[in-house]
């Protein structure tokens, strides 16, 4: 094992041990009743790097300025994609990066950390409860009201759906928030949305046409995962002949991983970018997504489109797509002529 993997090991272990309490003692502390109106400033916590991490925050994000109409929020994150995925949030503040590799950019990864002590917030919400950075974060910020992302057994008994990595954070922090006298909201909890611009989907849809035929609509394929999530090229072999079989009225396209590799060989056209929002663009102008669990499915679902997403490994009511028209498909339990049924369900409602 690397070095760093041992420290950064020891440092995540070390950080468990000293935050586990934080922000136990304020579950009972009797808490004053606020006015909507006069929350100006919110701190949102959720220090990863990973894309699927932010876009799964992006309901949240909605949550807030829905609740706090008159507030800017400041993002506490990791890396630098944050301010691509919340380019066109009006809601957004200041936006604090913390660098991937605290050791190498010791420097930036201090001034992250003083800089949320320096702001002062009406509010600091820690989105996981088992983040250790993002509840020290809440506990150093310099907050009139924290709230560390616990909740009570009776907040997960309520919700069939509480499970789910993008929803737990809102109903928590709906039950926090109707502590301090303000009514609960009960709609369903926002989609993931990255708010494509018109201009930014005009330009995807000039891209996509000059790959495939514009007389048909497309089925976006994505072959590739990290690690035991991603399917073998045997598996995409067969789901893609059985593919070319069924839906000869779209057009059958992949869109490339970073790493620029197909699972099925290349035989489909290709799409390949680097842009996050070029390639969610992309995604709006076609009929539905394909794909297993990973950042590029929640990059689907977040540029509203349906999105169908493969799952074998990962906790599927944890991670799975909820936008309009999209599902979540089991692959190790059902066959390939039920995930067919599937897709010709999903692009039937899409019409």
């Amino acid at each position: 094992m690397k070095l760093t993997l041992k420290i950064n090991q020891f440092r995540r272990s070390l950080m468990r041990s000293i935050t586990g309490n934080i922000g136990k003692s304020n579950q009972s502390q009797k808490l004053e009743l606020i006015d909507p109106n006069q929350i100006k400033r919110v701190l949102i916590s959720r220090p990863n790097h990973r894309l699927g991490n932010l876009l799964l925050i992006t309901p949240l994000v909605q949550e807030v300025y829905r609740t706090f109409p008159n507030c800017k929020i400041d993002l506490f994150v990791k890396g630098n994609l944050a301010p691509i995925v919340f380019e066109n949030y009006e809601s957004i503040g200041q936006i604090i990066k913390l660098p991937k590799k605290h050791f190498k950019e010791l420097s930036a990864y201090l001034k992250g950390w003083i800089s949320i002590k320096k702001n002062h917030y009406d509010l600091a919400i820690n989105v996981d409860k088992d983040s250790s950075s993002g509840r020290l974060s809440v506990q150093l910020a310099n907050a009139t009201y924290k709230f560390f992302g616990e909740a009570g057994e009776d907040v997960q008994s309520q919700y069939d759906d509480y499970s789910h990595i993008a929803k737990y954070p809102v109903y928590n922090l709906r039950s926090y928030l109707a502590q301090l006298g303000i009514p609960k909201n009960e709609s369903p909890v926002p989609s993931l949305l990255l708010q494509l611009g018109d201009d930014e989907k005009t330009a995807g849809k000039e891209i996509l046409d000059q790959l495939v035929s514009p007389d048909k609509k497309t089925i976006c394929l994505f072959t590739f995962a990290t690690g035991a999530k991603c399917y073998s090229v045997e598996w995409w072999a067969k789901f893609y002949e059985k593919m070319q079989i069924e839906f000869t009225d779209y057009n059958l396209l992949e869109v490339l991983p970073i790493e620029n590799v197909s699972q099925i060989g290349f035989k489909a056209p290709t799409f390949y970018s680097k842009d996050i929002r070029e390639i969610a663009a992309f995604f709006s102008n076609t009929a539905v997504f394909i794909g297993a669990d990973s950042g590029m499915m929640h990059l689907a679902s977040a540029a509203q489109i349906p999105t169908i997403g493969l799952f074998s490994v990962t906790n599927v009511e944890k991670y799975q797509p909820y936008n309009a028209n999209s599902v979540a498909i089991q692959t190790d339990s059902t066959e390939l002529d039920d995930w067919i049924k599937t897709i010709h369900k999903v692009l039937k409602g899409n019409e």
